[in-house]
């Protein structure tokens, strides 16, 4: 049996307390009786023990937009895995492209936070790599997609059912409204997949790892992407916003 796509919505810092919550009970209204995908909302952190709330008991998952590695101590601001794990978190974004350019957010700082969270085992952690426009128009992109993955996944033991997801989020692409072709998602995919089992081995990257797309999906382009071999879902910004929007791309990309 195939695995389900995962769509993760990433409502980045758009929405205050309380647009979190009106957005949150519309996407449970939405998306009741959904069984064809694995969906999660990743608010503020903020939000997050509300967001938690209003998912009780429904087949939405949730997630944050980042932790720190350490558990406790002197780190003003952060927050730790095991408060994730406490409100009930599923999913955490790491290192995503944002942070990397606004908050100096280095590898050596995101192979920290995937240590940390691996070894829970109980948080999925998506951890984001993508080429600049400079690197892809020097053809570097595929020594950026491999050194990043070895960078932030280095010495990963993956054990038992931990998942990994990897989201491919080209930077040049987020929030400029045009996707990259589906043809070169596929082959950024597949090049992904090829180091993953150079690292782990084919079998645990089968079984254990997952490789999603992210940058400007919306309802309009969504449908190239549906039929990709190495698809293995999507990392959604602007359009999880709206969501009859984010609906019709989970509907798409679960066909």
């Amino acid at each position: 049996m195939p695995n389900k796509k995962i769509i993760i919505a990433n409502w980045k810092m758009n929405l205050s307390l309380g647009e979190t919550k009106v957005l949150a009970k519309k996407f449970v209204k939405k998306f009741t009786g959904f069984k064809d995908g694995e969906v999660a909302i990743c608010p503020t952190t903020i939000a997050l023990s509300e967001v938690a709330k209003i998912l009780k008991d429904g087949r939405l998952k949730f997630g944050a937009q980042n932790v720190f590695w350490e558990d406790n101590g002197s780190y003003t601001g952060e927050t730790s895995i095991s408060s994730l794990l406490e409100i009930g978190c599923q999913y955490v974004i790491l290192g995503h492209s944002e942070r990397r350019a606004y908050l100096l957010e280095n590898y050596e700082m995101i192979h920290k936070k995937v240590m940390a969270v691996i070894k829970t085992e109980k948080l999925t952690p998506v951890v984001c790599i993508g080429e600049s426009w400079k690197e892809r128009e020097t053809d570097r992109r595929d020594f950026v997609l491999v050194e990043q993955l070895w960078q932030a996944l280095s010495g990963v033991n993956v054990f038992g059912s931990q998942r990994i997801v990897i989201a491919y989020e080209p930077i040049w692409a987020i929030g400029t409204g045009t996707a990259i072709r589906p043809d070169e998602a596929e082959y950024a995919h597949k090049i992904i997949k090829l180091a993953l089992n150079d690292m782990f081995g084919m079998q645990v990257v089968s079984n254990n790892f997952r490789i999603i797309y992210g940058g400007s999906i919306n309802p309009k382009n969504v449908k190239g992407f549906t039929d990709l071999e190495n698809m293995d879902g999507l990392l959604v910004g602007g359009a999880s916003l709206k969501v009859d929007d984010f609906y019709k791309v989970v509907k798409e990309i679960t066909k």
